[in-house]
């Protein structure tokens, strides 16, 4: 399948089978980027809802506060796969390292894949469906500030999937903690997948950023108004940044990074 094929039907493709194609080989013609449109296409239970849904703070030995949980983290999954799959049609692919970064992409695309259906299988276990809950827009919502790759990495890579390496592992925890061992080995899995996507992000801004620190890199792309405090979640993990290849200058800086973002100030959720 052509690779631009492969991205539309994730972003135009109404149901969840197309967000979650599979394909066995990608072929690349020649292209030169294309704008995408405002909204993913989603059908109607699964459209983005105004109503605000708090995040459960505890309580998830109940099956509703686990679902709501799960739905979160599954929704995360789709608005990533979403997004890559934007990016794929947003870029052009005309030169050999533009094609390898796709590959890259492509590559974190099939695992987000894993991880929604990791998620939504666990939900079924506890007898609801993705859709049953009202689902945010706020990751889409970064897409109109992703021009160029710089952009896309410093989003994706160095801060929501940064920040999930803390969620990831800080609900792992959670969930063994009450006996969900089912549960808590899904994150599992999207813990060590995410540092391979950190270290993704990493290695191109190694590449790109020539005589600029990594951590002065990342800032120059982040656009305005996300700010590494993002990038964490309310345990640091230091150990996984550095699995990433992280330098010590970025890990520290993020680490102590304040602006009063308010998930990074809470030591503790009950």
């Amino acid at each position: 399948m052509d690779i631009i094929d492969f991205a539309s039907q994730i972003l135009l493709g109404e149901n969840l089978e197309d967000k979650l194609v599979q394909v066995d080989e990608i072929t690349y013609e020649k292209y030169l980027g294309a704008d995408i449109p405002k909204l993913p296409s989603r059908i109607k239970k699964l459209q983005f809802s105004d109503k605000q849904l708090r995040f459960p703070r505890g309580h998830f030995h109940l099956d509703d506060k686990k679902a709501m949980a799960l739905s979160s983290f599954a929704n995360h999954e789709l608005l990533a796969i979403e997004i890559m799959a934007a990016s794929l049609i947003l870029f052009p692919h005309d030169t050999e390292e533009m094609k390898r970064f796709k590959q890259g992409i492509i590559k974190t695309i099939q695992d987000e894949q894993k991880h929604f259906s990791l998620y939504t299988k666990r939900l079924n276990d506890l007898g609801y469906e993705f859709g049953d809950f009202p689902v945010n827009d706020f990751f889409w919502r970064q897409m109109g500030s992703i021009k160029t790759p710089q952009n896309y990495l410093a989003i994706m890579a160095l801060t929501f999937e940064s920040a999930n390496l803390d969620f990831a592992h800080y609900y792992e925890k959670i969930f063994q903690q009450i006996g969900d061992n089912k549960t808590a080995s899904i994150l599992k899995v999207v813990y060590d997948d995410e540092i391979s996507h950190v270290a993704f992000g990493v290695s191109y801004f190694d590449r790109w950023r020539k005589d600029k620190s990594l951590w002065e890199y990342y800032n120059e792309h982040l656009p305005f108004p996300l700010t590494p405090a993002r990038g964490k979640g309310q345990l640091f993990v230091e150990e996984a940044r550095r699995k990433a290849k992280m330098d010590s200058e970025f890990i520290d800086k993020l680490a102590t990074f304040d602006d009063q973002f308010r998930v990074t100030k809470r030591k503790q959720w009950k």
